[in-house]
């Protein structure tokens, strides 16, 4: 089996189409190049990029996962409150326990998609107002604000190294990560196998049903770190923490060549991908469109994405059964 890891004529075009919008903005609003600002926008995307490496494994597998905004706003409130309730717990032990939460959340999913044959829009759309439910059920709709944090809860992912912060380095080791695990592991191919062809897959003894439950189980325990970072970069965990947010995560694979049908995609497309609605994201409010619009915005791209990728597959399709010339 081949794993499908980098398409230039897909990748590239979305790469130089980013950079023209950052020339093109740059000319325009020179404050939009400087160092700073840029060093800004990758800490914007960077949870985004962490969220949407995940939601990949999930779609290559024919799944989708819309709780992951949800996972991480819950596994964020429930970090916040223990730092609340005991500051000086190691930092590095919270994010532990975020990701393990995270994970068995994530496992939670795969588990029913996988025992119980569901389909997996519909485990996730359940457990999406689950998790919703629970933030406010372990808060009692209380906010936890700066002021209720311990500053290191605060700090670790804004400290500087080589002149980039904590979170924009995990952004970047979580890529590395990703690209070898899929490109070298049994496992991370498995689940390209999975997603081509379930029927071949469980014919050469790989579960499909297990593949989905580990590609589930990962997304969310990616998904809890984000919770961490996501509450200790904004400095605040409420109910409503990341809502929509799952839709960006999904843009961002569609837009970067992950199929919704499965079998495809790879980890530099869902970087570009990121790096494209990072760009478009703070584009808005300099030409003067209102962030509403911004789920607006995510919705049209992620539709023209998938009618692109669709007519690729079939122009494909159409290639595979097209007799040779004699």
């Amino acid at each position: 089996m081949t794993v499908r890891t980098f398409k230039p004529s897909r990748e590239w075009g979305l790469g130089l189409l980013t950079l023209a919008m950052v020339l093109a903005l740059s000319a325009h609003w020179p404050q939009f190049a400087t160092a700073a600002s840029l060093r800004s926008a990758l800490d914007d995307t960077a949870i985004l990029i962490l969220l949407a490496l995940g939601q990949m494994l999930v779609i290559v597998t024919r799944g989708i996962d819309l709780s992951v905004a949800a996972n991480v706003a819950l596994t964020g409130m429930v970090v916040a409150l223990i730092n609340h309730a005991h500051p000086d717990a190691p930092i590095v032990l919270l994010a532990a326990l975020a990701m393990l939460l995270g994970g068995g959340l994530g496992a939670f999913n795969g588990l029913l998609v996988w025992r119980l044959g569901l389909p997996p829009i519909v485990v996730t759309l359940g457990s999406m107002a689950i998790f919703r439910g629970l933030v406010y059920v372990v808060s009692g709709g209380v906010w936890v604000t700066s002021d209720k944090m311990s500053p290191a809860f605060q700090e670790l992912v804004r400290a500087p190294f080589l002149g980039f912060s904590t979170l924009s380095w995990l952004a970047l080791l979580g890529t590395i990560a990703a690209a070898l695990w899929i490109r070298y592991s049994r496992a991370g191919r498995r689940l390209y196998l999975v997603g081509s062809n379930p029927a071949a897959a469980a014919y050469v003894g790989v579960d499909p049903g297990r593949a989905q439950c580990i590609a589930f189980t990962l997304s969310g325990f990616v998904a809890g770190l984000c919770g961490y970072l996501w509450v200790a970069r904004f400095a605040v965990a409420y109910t409503d923490v990341a809502a929509g947010f799952e839709l960006q995560v999904i843009a961002a694979c569609v837009i970067g060549g992950v199929s919704i049908n499965g079998g495809s995609g790879s980890v530099p497309g869902v970087l570009l991908g990121c790096l494209f609605l990072g760009v478009v994201r703070n584009a808005l409010p300099l030409i003067g469109v209102s962030p509403f619009w911004q789920m607006a915005v995510s919705g049209l791209v992620i539709t023209i994405a998938v009618v692109l990728n669709e007519r690729g597959r079939g122009d494909q399709h159409r290639r595979i059964l097209e007799l040779p010339n004699t």
